[in-house]
């Protein structure tokens, strides 16, 4: 596996599959790994915390970073490539280019600038690495669509995958926040998985996940059109920990 710092060193054959991560990598990333493993010849991780896209400076400071691990993971999984470049890479002095994410759902509204910053990265992302494929997961729904739209408009030669949220035993969508959930947080937070998945076959699904939150005030729940598949997805605050999840509606998430 190489580890690859500095723009000009990329050197990515043709028909690459690409995972971008922020790192803290769990199983969800894996499973995103998993997949590129089985469809490319090549498998290209990258490994950048996106300043960008955090609209809050107090949660990019927070955010969990461990490299050696995330490398550990990386290799052990066939990585053949981890593009882990700093800051002042992606973003030289006099950066002044962004990419409009367009509509952006509830999601977008409640984090203001955050898909401007995601649409960025991954289309320099792909500019660079030229993968015939990206890879990102179900429970960043808003995200898929953002992509999907992204490589449309701008005809970037790019297909978007689509991997189903990994979860853990107690239902909880893995997120590398949950990390900070107490154990009393955490119990509380499993309303939200719950509260999905019985409003899924509810006349009013929206309605339905509101009134099973048990007692939590939602950020927003929404359906989210995915092209292929509808989603009902939701945020909700435990304590200082923002999480999101979704469940599929109708149609197929791929």
């Amino acid at each position: 596996m190489r580890v690859v710092r500095a723009i000009a060193e990329l050197d990515v054959a043709p028909g690459s599959g690409l995972v971008p991560t922020m790192g803290a990598l769990h199983d969800g990333h894996v499973a995103l790994l998993r997949a590129a493993r089985v469809e490319n010849e090549t498998v290209v991780m990258s490994l950048f915390v996106n300043p960008a896209q955090f609209d809050e400076q107090q949660d990019l400071a927070g955010y969990p970073r461990d490299e050696a691990r995330d490398l550990e993971v990386a290799e052990r999984e066939g990585v053949d490539v981890v593009f882990a470049p700093a800051t002042e890479e992606l973003y030289p002095s006099g950066f002044a280019t962004w990419v409009d994410a367009g509509e952006t759902g509830a999601e977008g509204a409640a984090r203001p600038g955050h898909f401007r910053g995601v649409a960025t990265v991954c289309l320099k992302l792909f500019n660079l690495i030229r993968p015939e494929r990206a890879y990102f997961g179900q429970k960043d729904a808003q995200q898929v669509a953002v992509m999907r739209r992204l490589a449309r408009d701008l005809n970037v030669p790019v297909e978007i995958r689509i991997v189903p949220t990994v979860r853990a035993a107690d239902g909880l969508a893995l997120s590398s926040r949950n990390a900070r959930l107490s154990a009393e947080e955490r119990d509380r937070a499993l309303a939200l998985p719950r509260a999905l998945a019985s409003a899924s076959g509810a006349p009013d699904p929206v309605a339905a996940a509101r009134a099973s939150l048990n007692g939590l005030e939602p950020e927003y729940v929404e359906v989210l059109d995915l092209g292929d598949a509808k989603v009902l997805a939701a945020a909700i605050r435990v304590g200082s920990t923002r999480l999101i999840d979704n469940v599929l509606l109708e149609g197929e998430i791929r």
